[in-house]
């Protein structure tokens, strides 16, 4: 094993080379061995496996110039699509040992090797399950932190959808690869990622989408938050200020109709008052009656 100089990568949990060609991830624990022919460096007496990112969509996204994956440690991360699980193993790597990876796949061949390698990583357990139908599984899978999706099936989105309304949990980060050919081989892939953003960006905030390429041909990730999409957002704020400002209105128009009738009453009481003070004066003023004088004849 060659002596590297291995540095923080600027995304939890991943490393890179002093010339940020090459990935690397923390080994779990901290073995030299290889589990998929990947190479291992010791630096600083720890252990770092090498991540190909022409092997992984995740890590041809990060070399894209991921802003972040979600992924950290203490995570707990639903992989579906997990295959022999190379990519699921680096992100074991990633959340720790306090974290946890749920690998899901339908194939009984490579869920097999799922089994033998989830022996070796004690924060993974395999599934062997349908994506289509995430209630088969629910009662194996929990509330997750991150659901990243990696099949190549016609509805991709539909299926992603899915697992991110019953296992993500609110304000989670949601990861999919989407593989264009799979989904039509005739449309052009920029058109079908836009539509398959539009489609998930109805339902979820769209916080990421970036071309794969030149490690996946004909291939984007895109990033989601469990949250309502910025339109939605801006919706609903935009009622609530609308009840609000109507509601200050009701209140001025009410406020207005009772000082318009107290003032209606103090103009009412001072006209009586100034009319019972008219007739005081006038009874005040009035000159009384001349007495008349009778002579008595002597």
């Amino acid at each position: 094993m060659a002596p590297a100089r291995i540095k923080p990568q600027g995304i939890f949990e991943i490393y890179t080379d002093f010339k940020k060609r090459q990935l690397y991830t923390k080994s779990l624990a901290n073995s030299t061995e290889s589990h998929f022919g990947e190479r291992i460096i010791k630096d600083g007496g720890k252990v770092y496996r090498a991540w190909d990112a022409k092997r992984s969509k995740l890590a041809a996204y990060v070399l894209k110039g991921s802003p972040n994956t979600g992924i950290r440690e203490g995570s707990v991360v639903l992989y579906l699509g997990a295959s022999h699980g190379n990519t699921p193993s680096y992100v074991s790597d990633m959340v720790g040992k306090e974290g946890f990876v749920f690998c899901l796949d339908f194939a009984p061949r490579v869920v097999r090797d799922l089994v033998f390698l989830c022996k070796k990583r004690e924060n993974m357990a395999p599934i062997m399950g349908d994506a289509h139908h995430p209630k088969t599984y629910a009662d194996r899978v929990s509330e997750v932190d991150v659901v990243f999706q990696d099949i190549a099936q016609k509805d991709q989105a539909g299926i992603f959808l899915k697992n991110v309304r019953m296992f993500l949990k609110d304000g989670g980060v949601g990861l999919l690869a989407v593989k264009a050919k799979s989904i039509n081989i005739k449309k052009d892939p920029k058109q079908i990622f836009a539509e398959v953003r539009d489609e998930i960006g109805k339902e979820f905030m769209i916080t990421d989408m970036r071309g794969l390429e030149p490690f996946e041909l004909d291939h984007a990730m895109i990033v989601i938050k469990k949250r309502p999409p910025v339109e939605e957002a801006n919706k609903s704020v935009n009622t609530g200020s609308r009840r609000s400002s109507s509601r200050r209105r009701d209140d001025s128009r009410s406020s207005g109709s009772f000082k318009r009738e107290s003032s209606n009453r103090r103009d009412d009481s001072r006209n009586e008052k100034r009319s019972s003070d008219n007739n005081y004066s006038r009874r005040e003023t009035k000159k009384p009656a001349p007495r008349t004088r009778v002579r008595r004849s002597r």
